[in-house]
């Protein structure tokens, strides 16, 4: 006997309604024309029964197949989970598999006998991404896309700088990535994905997805960027493939008016230029131009090209006046027999690195503290004085206190020795970690004039340094930049870099205006300490000169 269940199959429920619309006549062994009526509901509803079980098998099939397809990933992914996800086309379809994909399967198996499964999937989906992680995540590629001049394709099949899993997107991918630009009336990223999700379509790809649909956002796309005659070209590509498509057909008619406007008034301008003659003098034709001057570049534009390892360079004279040594900070007494290595990174302002100052021992201990704290990064609202999240800042930190693990007093106190500053009035060490394309945009570490309430509740005045230890390699991408002046310092694991804020007569130092570029492959962690101004008064005495 077969139990029925609670939520009946669709055979099931023909067979219930077949019988009782038979069961109006009654008896019917006294009529052999009303029993022939019942082979032939029984034929159709051994039909119906194979047509379910068809499509049980069917769905079966797609769910061993996305079972086999998910076993030899996650295999894959876990043998080095940070090297999978440090790659930015991974972590998007990790969030786009488990916000949307999973959720897809969930559906297609819902009336199936694993009722197990089904309760603990649904149970597991209140803490799987939202959409909110899975447009963050899109939105990440898009910015990698545009910092590093990658074109679609590039990206498309995987092929990143450093990449350890190379990881290529389907059409679905290309074709979500251009709806999430499209949602945020983005045209340009709309065109790039869309076009990319069409040019595999035409290569052959499978999909679900139709030429259509793609060519339908792509000819909008292109239309609201002000090209109106390659919108009506794709218009018409879609024509060719739906003619009755009713919004391509009222696109068609009004992009060819607008484009007649546009030649009629071009000739119209014509006439008048005629009429007008031509009144351009030999003066300005002779008159050079200007070359772009770098302060002119806008400090966006500044920023991505150091990212890239472009803009700035200092001059071969600057540079010979970088040294590398051993340094043991005026004979301390920790490092007068052991003295630590030490480099220049830059002279104004002044920028070092120290080698080899943390250990890998260290890192991992340091990383096993902060992982469960992690919590999305905060900044100083300017307002208010007080700690918010920003959209400009793509990173999760966590905060160590020196009494917590000593561990963490140690290396508060190994800054304190290479840097002689009080480490009293410090903030607590800053562990972040950064996400798919992680970055920090141009900022100042230190309160200007214009935010006086910027550190109030510490109490220990403004920031007046910056240690930043590099706790791993970054394969590609996550350098601290400094844009106003050039300086590019690059991730080098075991590494820290230090420099000062404030000039010792308090002022602050503009030039120190950094930024930490989007992570373009691999796993950024880093740390840093912010040093303040109570308690340096005998360490750093104030200069007559605010920028001596």
């Amino acid at each position: 006997m077969l139990s029925l269940r609670m939520e009946l199959p669709c055979w099931c429920l023909l067979l219930l309604s077949c019988l009782k619309s038979l069961s109006a006549h009654n008896d019917f062994f006294t009529s052999i024309g009303h029993m022939t009526d019942l082979l032939y509901t029984e034929k159709d509803l051994v039909t119906s029964l194979k047509d379910y079980i068809r499509a049980e098998e069917n769905k079966l099939e797609q769910v061993k197949r996305w079972a086999d397809k998910l076993d030899s990933l996650t295999a894959t992914a876990t043998q080095d989970p940070e090297g999978f996800l440090g790659h930015p086309v991974n972590a998007f379809k990790l969030m786009k598999r488990l916000n949307t994909e999973w959720g897809d399967l969930e559906s297609l198996v819902l009336s199936d006998t694993t009722d197990g499964f089904i309760s603990n999937l649904t149970i597991q989906r209140q803490h799987f991404p939202t959409d909110e992680d899975q447009t963050g995540a899109a939105k990440a590629l898009l910015r990698l896309q545009d910092t590093y001049r990658l074109d679609a394709n590039t990206i498309s099949i995987g092929d990143l700088p450093g990449v350890k899993h190379k990881s290529l997107m389907t059409v679905e991918d290309c074709y979500e990535l251009g709806k999430i630009a499209y949602s945020d009336v983005d045209y340009y990223h709309t065109e790039l994905w869309m076009a990319q999700a069409l040019k595999q379509l035409d290569q052959g790809e499978e999909s679900t997805l139709d030429k259509v649909t793609v060519l339908d956002y792509l000819s909008y796309a292109i239309y609201q960027q002000g090209e109106i005659d390659r919108a009506l070209e794709y218009t018409k590509k879609l024509l060719e493939l739906d003619p009755e498509h009713q919004r391509a057909n009222g696109n068609l008619k009004y992009f060819e008016f607008q484009l007649e406007k546009q030649r009629k008034a071009a000739e119209a301008e014509g006439e008048k230029q005629k009429e007008r003659g031509k009144r351009e003098t030999s003066e300005k034709k002779k008159k050079p131009k200007k070359k772009a001057s770098i302060q002119l570049i806008p400090e966006r534009k500044k920023y991505e090209m150091l990212c890239r390892g472009e803009g700035i360079r200092m001059t071969p004279r600057r540079e010979s006046r970088l040294f590398c040594r051993y340094y043991d900070n005026n004979r301390n007494p920790m490092y007068v027999l052991a003295p630590v290595r030490q480099q220049d990174e830059w002279d104004r302002p002044y920028i070092v690195r120290f080698l080899d100052i943390i250990s890998d021992k260290e890192i991992e201990r340091v990383k096993q503290l902060a992982k469960p704290r992690l919590r999305r990064a905060t900044v100083h609202d300017p307002q208010t004085g007080k700690l918010t999240t920003a959209q400009y800042r793509v990173s999760k930190s966590a905060w160590l206190t020196g009494y917590e693990d000593p561990m963490i007093e140690k290396i508060n106190q190994r800054i304190e020795d290479l840097t002689g500053l009080e480490m009293d009035t410090a903030e607590e060490l800053q562990v972040a970690n950064y996400g798919v394309g992680g970055q920090y945009e141009p900022h100042f570490d230190f309160g200007r004039k214009d935010e006086p309430d910027a550190f109030k509740e510490l109490g220990t005045g403004n920031r007046i340094a910056t240690w930043l230890f590099y706790m791993s390699d970054v394969a590609a991408g996550g350098a601290t930049v400094f844009p106003d002046v050039g300086a590019a310092v690059w991730p080098q694991k075991g590494t820290a870099v230090f420099w000062y804020n404030l000039f010792p007569s308090g002022e602050g130092d503009y030039s120190t205006r950094h930024a930490a570029c989007p992570v373009l492959v691999g796993n950024k962690w880093v740390s840093n300490k912010w040093i303040h101004e109570r308690g340096q008064e005998w360490r750093r005495p104030c200069a007559l000169n605010e920028t001596e």
